[in-house]
């Protein structure tokens, strides 16, 4: 199946076009074959001819991004957005590494990711987004994600995130767009870690004591919930699961799900999974890493077509410091009357 991304067209001299050559770049998404393939066409009135045969053009791989950027988190912060990053962060309970590529060299992607923290540093929520079209038609909607992520970053509870994105996003899904999210929120003194998915796919759950990576799995329907914007006053169900040092949370844009293995079979989590384990794990900034390039090498479509994004949260014991515990009313009311 192919779908129209660009046309150019060439017309003859005089005030009335008697013809012209028209070149359509097409973006291929069958199983088969994901290129780029330009047909060109010699247009007479209602006919028309192909001139020669239709050329493919390879969909040139990007280089990984590798210059990572130690970032500091304060409390009251809401971080992030949909611009390329590479970032590692410290904050009380969590190691969090940030990387995002748009599509192309682009500015700007469809993946929108974002990180907070609440008054106190207790509360960490992580979001990563994944909105139909790219770069500058994801922009508008980043801003909105960004301030649902500021009104309520003092919340443990996440349903009010979750419920927020759904309704502020109806509007975008009755024009048919739409968008998954995987929203999750760990509260340091109980290590507790909610995780709630909107069509996205499962995060991947490494844990200490097993030295193994599994899609993370739910008896509820937690990681079972529909995109959000499309049912209006959804409830979202969510994962709740306890943490220990050195255990990991792998959120990923549907770029990695989605690409092929040496056979050309779609990954899944599974495959996912299988290719983490076998990655050494200690340095999670360079597993990222390691992770991104072993897809890459198993196929050359892999990665090359859209967005690729990851956010990894590996628990450790770091606790709040006294500072921050002392400003934590200061903050709540400054907060509450700047709003």
């Amino acid at each position: 199946m192919f779908t129209q991304n660009a046309s150019h067209s060439q017309y003859g001299t005089g005030g009335k076009c008697q013809s012209k050559v028209v070149a359509f770049i097409y973006l291929s998404k069958t199983n088969s074959e994901r290129q780029e393939v330009a047909l060109r066409y010699h247009l007479v009135g209602s006919q028309h001819t192909l001139l020669g045969s239709p050329t493919v053009l390879a969909l040139e791989e990007q280089p990984l991004l590798t210059d990572i950027t130690q970032q500091t988190m304060t409390c009251m912060e809401v971080w992030g957005g949909n611009r390329s990053t590479w970032s590692h962060f410290v904050v009380p309970g969590l190691d969090l590494w940030v990387y995002s590529q748009p599509f192309g060299n682009d500015d700007c992607g469809g993946d929108v990711y974002y990180l907070s923290s609440c008054a106190s540093g207790r509360v960490t929520r992580m979001f990563l987004g994944d909105v139909a079209g790219h770069g500058a038609e994801a922009a508008p909607l980043a801003g909105k994600f960004r301030d649902i992520m500021r009104k309520n970053v003092n919340y443990i509870n996440q349903s009010r995130v979750v419920e927020s994105l759904n309704e502020q996003f109806g509007e975008a899904a009755s024009e048919g767009r739409f968008a998954t999210a995987i929203v999750s929120t760990y509260f340091s003194p109980t290590r507790e870690l909610s995780v709630c998915t909107a069509g996205h796919p499962p995060p991947l759950i490494y844990r200490v004591a097993t030295k193994r990576w599994e899609p993370l799995r739910s008896e509820s329907a937690g990681l079972q919930n529909l995109p959000i914007g499309v049912v209006d006053g959804q409830e979202f169900a969510a994962a709740k699961l306890k943490l220990k040092t050195g255990d990991i949370l792998l959120g990923y844009s549907d770029a990695l799900l989605e690409s092929y293995d040496a056979d050309g079979s779609i990954l899944n989590s599974a495959g996912l999974a299988a290719i983490a384990n076998s990655l050494e794990v200690d340095e999670p900034g360079k597993f990222v890493q390691a992770l991104l390039q072993r897809i890459r090498d198993l196929n050359p479509k892999n990665l090359v077509s859209d967005d690729s994004t990851v956010i990894l949260a590996r628990a450790n014991d770091q606790g709040v410091a006294l500072m921050d515990n002392l400003l934590t009313p200061f903050r709540f009311v400054g907060r509450l009357l700047g709003n």
